[in-house]
């Protein structure tokens, strides 16, 4: 008999990424034919009808491999944004994104500065490499830019603040990322994600991009296509910086980062503002909706720049978790954002907005 081969020092010690569960799981667990999904902040509408076009065109060369550098979705971007192709990046996702940044500026040692309950690939991302891990407290569910700029010491290399942040829904402004940039040392790399900025309608949120125009050395950016376009199963994010931290991710990437489909895609999803626009509409009028359910139903909720609701549930936040899932609902439970009595609900279209409440005035009575 052979020997298992020893994996990677420290690995054993990192916990995995849990996703949202799968409805096709949750029907074989629980005998059911009908669920719906509010746990990944997916699109309820589905992707844009040009996407999905794009998509079957495309289908007919999926037998070649992809653009490496995906050439037209970059130059697209570039005309969108307003920025040389050289400063964005394309990968598998965003989180394929902060893989890259943790491999291409981490060695073992480093340090890397996270608020607690945000996004945990930035922590796995980071212990991977054997970088340390320093992580701030939140402050009023947000992210406290005050604590993380005191962090920073010699050995920081980056800082991962996602804003809107992921579970809380809260964001930072302009103003505290301005204060907080005007403490950066040049040798850190604050990376600023954000997958959920096309949601927020506050008129406070920070010109992230305005930092690389100005030739910011020490700012990557991140956004997705996942969210509001609604392409989740494609696994499409860019990055956008200066030309040369750019060049740091292309020594580290996969070869082909971006699949074909993916980029038609992303060059369809670009072309379609009225999905966008109502994808937003419809978002807005549901938050309000769940908020008004939920203060009814006595659940205090965060007030949300995102897709998504947090909603403080208690103790009984597991139970919760579970029986919803027998009525045919998936929430997120946020065990493993450090917020063990909340639950993450993403906002869906208007009648699972109203299933979801529902189930919930049938399963609270039974856990009190």
């Amino acid at each position: 008999m052979t020997t298992l081969v020893k994996t990677q020092r420290g690995l054993a010690s990192i916990p995995p990424y849990v996703p949202g569960k799968p409805v096709e799981e949750v029907k074989r667990e629980y005998g059911l034919t009908d669920v719906i999904k509010l746990a990944s902040n997916e699109n309820p509408l589905g992707a844009s009808p040009k996407v999905l076009a794009a998509l079957h065109v495309a289908l007919e060369e999926i037998n070649f491999y992809p653009d490496a550098h995906s050439y037209y979705l970059r130059e697209a971007l570039s005309r969108r944004l307003g920025l040389s192709a050289d400063q964005i990046a394309l990968g598998n996702g965003a989180d394929g994104l902060i893989r890259e940044v943790c491999l291409a500026y981490l060695e073992e040692g480093d340090e890397v500065i996270v608020s607690c309950s945000s996004f945990p690939v930035y922590d796995i991302s980071a212990q991977v490499v054997r970088a340390r891990l320093v992580k701030t407290p939140l402050k009023d569910n947000g992210l406290d830019l005050t604590a993380m700029a005191a962090a920073i010491t010699p050995r920081t290399k980056l800082v991962f603040i996602c804003n809107p942040n992921n579970p809380t829904s809260t964001m930072v402004t302009a103003a505290e990322v301005e204060q907080f940039m005007a403490r950066v040392p040049d040798g850190v790399l604050v990376v600023l994600d954000e997958a959920y900025y096309e949601f927020v309608d506050s008129a406070d949120f920070p010109d992230s991009l305005r930092y690389v125009r100005e030739g910011r050395k020490n700012v990557l950016v991140l956004r997705t296509f996942s969210k509001i376009y609604g392409m989740a199963g494609l696994r499409l994010g860019y990055g956008v910086a200066c030309p040369e931290v750019m060049a740091a991710l292309e020594t580290v990437r996969e070869s082909f980062p971006v699949n074909r489909l993916a980029q038609a895609a992303g060059l369809a999803a670009l072309e379609d503002a009225e999905f966008l626009r109502r994808t937003v509409e419809m978002n807005h009028a549901g938050r309000l909706y769940l908020y008004r359910e939920f203060e009814r139903l006595g659940l205090p909720c965060v007030r949300s720049h995102t897709n998504f609701v947090l909603v403080k549930v208690g103790p009984q936040a597991g139970r919760l978790f579970q029986a919803l899932l027998r009525q045919g609902v998936i929430v997120r439970p946020c065990t493993g954002y450090d917020l063990p009595e909340h639950l993450r609900i993403t906002v869906g279209m208007p009648e699972q907005n109203a299933r979801l409440i529902q189930a919930l005035e049938t399963v609270l009575p039974t856990l009190s």
